[in-house]
């Protein structure tokens, strides 16, 4: 088992990407207007948001949800300070389950969810 927090820190690159992908391909050019559009997906508000959306739809599998539990119940000291703790946490979570998916080379998970966020929003 890989550390949760590791899967977070991977995930939160690959969700980037993504993510940073979309808005180009959407016709955005300018960088501080893709900054501007990119918070809505990759700030921990937005994170916290979309996955919180997923449990309750039941969209993430059972093993996605005990990924994203046992990065959200990890044991943390410390948190950004734009942000509460509980936010943070889900937003923690949420990154392991993208971070586990490109693990195990579960490229079209991660489309589904991406799709999902962006079609969320």
């Amino acid at each position: 088992m890989i550390n949760s927090l590791v899967l977070a820190y991977l995930g939160d690159a690959v969700y980037e990407i993504y993510i940073r992908e979309y808005l180009i391909n959407k016709g955005i050019n300018k960088v501080n207007n893709l900054q501007k559009e990119a918070i809505k997906y990759v700030s921990a508000k937005g994170q916290c948001k979309f996955v919180t959306k997923m449990l309750e739809d039941n969209f993430l599998t059972e093993e996605e949800k005990q990924v994203f539990l046992r990065a959200r119940n990890y044991k943390s000291n410390s948190h950004p300070k734009n942000t509460d703790i509980l936010t943070y946490k889900h937003a923690t979570g949420f990154e392991a389950v993208i971070g586990y998916l490109k693990l195990n080379n579960k490229e079209e998970r991660i489309r589904d969810i991406i799709n999902y966020c962006i079609e969320g929003d």
